[in-house]
């Protein structure tokens, strides 16, 4: 059973090493479908990450003439910034990849955030409410708590999403 796993990219720094993600992701048997954030798109290797995944990065909606792009299994959001998670939990779908997270909670699709926050934008009481709206729709949200590797952190959370859910 093939497993397509979209990668919402965000714009924060650590989105350069996004491509860690995708070859872990890849190990684990997933077909990733990368779809960066308009901002994101001056932080990522866009042909690198295309070439990697043999599919296009998706930024927009595609065209009517567009093929359809396979419908996701499972979302991992990572880098995730302040305004993307807050919008998330609004809500708000004012771009493409907000547009196809606001759908997933409510179609039971497996949704694991990895924030990419500073300390000040993460002491908001807007953003920690944020987070808790979050999970009560059952998006599975994973703080660096502990240190470590935060793309195997997201990746080991998706299994948990995941698991009994897809076989693969």
């Amino acid at each position: 059973m093939v497993r397509v796993l979209y990668l919402v990219v965000c714009a924060a720094g650590a989105a350069a090493d996004v491509s860690r993600l995708v070859t872990l992701a890849q190990d684990d048997g997933w077909v990733v479908q990368v779809v960066a954030t308009p901002s994101a798109l001056d932080f990522i290797d866009v042909p690198a990450l295309e070439r990697q995944t043999g599919r296009p990065v998706r930024s927009r909606y595609r065209k009517p003439h567009e093929p359809k792009p396979p419908r996701a299994d499972a979302f991992v959001v990572a880098p995730a910034t302040y305004n993307t998670i807050n919008k998330f939990a609004q809500g708000i779908a004012d771009t493409y990849a907000l547009g196809v997270l606001a759908e997933a909670p409510g179609l039971g699709i497996p949704v694991v955030v990895l924030p990419f926050v500073n300390e000040a934008l993460s002491a908001r009481t807007a953003y920690r409410r944020s987070l808790r709206d979050l999970r009560a729709d059952g998006v599975r949200v994973v703080l660096d708590q502990d240190g470590g590797d935060p793309w195997r952190r997201a990746l080991g959370e998706l299994r948990a999403a995941t698991a009994g859910s897809l076989e693969g």
